[in-house]
């Protein structure tokens, strides 16, 4: 069977349209040493578990040297030695373990999710709907017991309640049942399995009692744990989709079309995926480069920011390279193609941040991990209660079925559900007041484990934009004039001169060289060479000359200045304990001058996202629990590598995408508060989850006794919840 039909094979179709088939070089390259990868989207994919069996199943065929899939991204990434065709058999096996694969299509990924997502808010719609109109039956009939309610009531009551409960449960279900369904069919179970049979078992032992006229009925407690369910995996879906767009816009940066010079001296656009190495492509001023290459005829200035971090555009001429994603800036260029796609560093970075979100991505809320255990163990409870009444107790089956159910409702989690939640919308409504907004569901638990502090240098301790530095006098005159000059430029060193003097004029006839400067006649304002000053006399950061005649050059110096409290804030977490790390991809020179000033003892310069993310793997290595805060491109990889991270809201999309908690304004203050915030909520979801298993081992011998009745069900479970949410609410007193 080739890729292709393997790919329209019945066990890749099992629900949804049929896949749009790419060219098998799309998804299937060919490496070095017979090895060969196959890049696939996997769709059904919910939990770790997932995961983990399909990449068991694929690492038992023979010939496969490794297997993951990013549970954020569902991309699933394989290499193996061997024959191309081995990607059919591979994909069947996939599809053997109940999920559908197609060729990876970030595209088609992103239109799947939106789907979901509504089918999703439907379904929470109408679980919400019938939850609400239930309990409000339920509770007349709860009201009742305390009231001598009649039979006939109490049953209108159960039926209107049947009524509305069970069409919502058999539409609001779907999610959870269809993929219980699959792992079935499969012979497998996962995490919906339970959370089916306790849902469709209360409605069915609540519809039994409502039918022979009993007095308990459960259909609010079965339509309400469904609601919350919902919730829970419609905010999971919309958190992998913002993690999942911050991949999607990288490589949007090198989809970009591009101007290919033919062999007979034609033009011709071709899409960036079209173009092979050592082609000829053309780049026009403040173009996007789309691939990477090398500089054949031309000279010109590469802002280069979203890659290495520096605010300063860099100078590039023949021979020098050039990378996908960059932005030519100053003059045409002309570039000899060395690297496309997936082989760009542009798609480097993409791969990066895949990585460390699928590492991230196995981290689960300490809710999920003890859930894990409790759902088994109800499940348990609730047979051993049934056989015990029915063996021992020598009652009627369905007498004893009543009470295992009443062990399932009385013991639905809704303290458990509410204890890390509760906390989390405080947390985050103290912190968005604060000018913070909290991104993962799991940042709060991370926060608070965080032990080192790991920040970049341009756009977080600094503002992020060069500014004249006026520590030294400035000839007011020769500042007019160069302003005068530098209107008539995008550079940002001729922005800041602008800024500084922002009420001159354009001067006319303003021509710019490329790499050079400007010049207006007889004056020059540009690099120290082209102005007539000495080589061998270094800059000590960036600087402008004016050159005039007859009078000797003035030199504008230039600095990022600090943010206003970056230093205060890192004595803070010094004091707290933090050890705190500098890690820039900008010049030495400036990073040692920063980290001198702010009282930052250890410090790196020049990193590449790969260092950065190798540093960071270093530091987890050690055990240390690493605070990432950074905000270009070049910090993405990190920003999800890290255990934590945080983006200052003037960073790049990408990097707010990538980040955990997104803060606003010019300082740096918002860092502490979010350390503060998680840790005291820490405490409190721990707290919470301490009343709801001490709730638990309260109501579950009640409820085994069989003494458990609605009224005391729901008096339990409301004041179990009340208890963790007024708990909670402590967190938003103070500061």
């Amino acid at each position: 069977m080739t890729v292709e039909a393997a790919l329209r094979s019945p066990l890749t179709a099992a629900e949804g349209p049929e896949p749009v088939l790419l060219d098998p070089s799309g998804y299937v390259q060919a490496g070095g040493d017979g090895r060969h990868t196959l890049h696939l989207m996997v769709e059904g994919v919910h939990c770790g578990a997932c995961v983990r069996r399909i990449e068991r199943a694929l690492a038992a065929q023979a010939g496969v040297e490794s297997a993951r899939v990013n549970l954020t991204t569902r991309r699933l990434v394989v290499t193996w030695r061997g024959a191309a065709a081995m990607a059919a058999r591979l994909v069947e096996v996939v599809t053997r373990e109940g999920f559908r694969a197609t060729p990876y299509d970030p595209r088609q990924l992103a239109a799947g999710d939106a789907e979901a997502e509504r089918r999703l808010l439907r379904a929470l719609a109408v679980a919400g709907f019938a939850a609400g109109n239930v309990m409000l039956l339920s509770i007349s009939v709860w009201a009742g017991q305390a009231y001598a309610m009649g039979n006939a009531t109490r049953a209108l009551m159960h039926w209107f309640s049947a009524l509305i409960a069970l069409p919502a449960i058999a539409y609001a279900g779907q999610p959870f049942f269809s993929s219980a369904l699959g792992a079935l069919r499969k012979r497998r179970t996962n995490m919906d399995v339970p959370i089916s049979v306790g849902v469709l078992l209360a409605a069915g032992m609540s519809l039994f009692e409502t039918i022979r006229g009993g007095q308990h009925a459960y259909f609010d407690s079965a339509v309400a744990l469904l609601f919350f369910l919902l919730i829970g995996r419609f905010l999971d879906l919309r958190a992998r989709g913002r993690a999942r767009s911050a991949a999607a816009r990288l490589l949007a940066l090198g989809a970009e079309a591009v101007t290919v010079l033919l062999a007979d001296g034609r033009r011709q656009v071709l899409p960036a995926a079209s173009v092979a190495p050592g082609m000829t492509v053309l780049v026009a001023a403040g173009e996007r480069i789309g691939i990477d290459g090398r500089v054949q005829a031309g000279r010109s200035e590469i802002d280069t920011s979203l890659i290495t971090g520096e605010s300063l555009p860099r100078p590039v001429g023949v021979g020098d390279p050039v990378f996908a994603g960059t932005i030519n800036q100053a003059a045409p260029l002309r570039l000899e193609t060395t690297a496309v796609g997936e082989r760009t560093l542009l798609a480097e970075i993409v791969r990066l941040m895949e990585l460390a979100e699928q590492r991230r991505a196995r981290y689960v809320v300490l809710a999920d991990r003890i859930a894990r255990l409790y759902a088994p163990a109800v499940h348990g409870l609730a047979l051993a209660t049934f056989l015990g009444w029915t063996i021992l107790g020598g009652i009627a089956w369905q007498t004893a079925l009543l009470y295992a159910v009443a062990v399932l409702i009385i013991t639905c989690p809704c303290a458990l559900g509410l204890a890390v939640p509760a906390v989390q919308v405080i947390a985050s409504g103290r912190l968005l007041r604060r000018g913070i907004l909290l991104k993962s569901a799991t940042a709060l638990e991370r926060l608070a484990e965080v032990d080192t502090v790991v920040l970049d240098k341009t756009g977080t301790l600094t503002i992020g934009h060069p500014e004249l530095d006026r520590r030294q006098p400035i000839d007011s005159s020769a500042l007019k004039l160069a302003a005068s000059l530098a209107g008539a430029s995008r550079h940002p060193l001729a922005k800041a001169l602008c800024r500084a003097a922002p009420s001159v004029p354009v001067a006319d006839d303003v021509e710019e060289i490329a790499g050079q400067g400007l010049r207006c006649g007889n004056v020059r304002l540009g690099n120290r060479n082209w102005c007539g000053m000495a080589a061998t006399d270094e800059a000590s950061g960036p600087e402008l000359w004016l050159a005039r005649p007859d009078r000797p050059p003035v030199r504008f110096t230039f600095s990022d200045p600090l943010r206003a409290d970056a230093a205060s804030v890192i004595e803070s977490l010094h004091r707290q304990g933090f050890a705190i790390e500098l890690l820039s991809g900008d010049r030495a020179p400036a990073v040692a001058g920063i980290a001198s000033e702010v009282g930052i003892e250890r410090w790196q310069a020049a990193r590449t996202p790969a260092d950065k993310c190798a540093h960071l793997e270093r530091l987890a290595h050690e055990g240390r629990k690493v605070l990432m805060v950074g905000d270009g491109l070049n910090d993405a990889p990190a920003l999800a590598a890290a255990h934590v991270s945080a983006s200052p809201a003037s960073a790049i999309d990408i990097s707010q995408n990538a980040a955990d908690a997104v803060f606003q304004g010019d300082r740096l203050q918002p860092v502490l508060e979010l350390l503060t915030v998680a840790r005291r909520s820490h405490r409190l979801i721990r707290q919470n989850l301490a009343l709801a298993l001490a709730y638990n081992l309260i109501a579950v011998p009640v409820a085994i006794l069989g003494l458990a009745t609605p009224l005391i069900a729901a008096v339990c479970m409301s004041g179990s919840s009340l208890l963790v949410v007024g708990n909670a609410l402590r967190l938003g007193r103070g500061r």
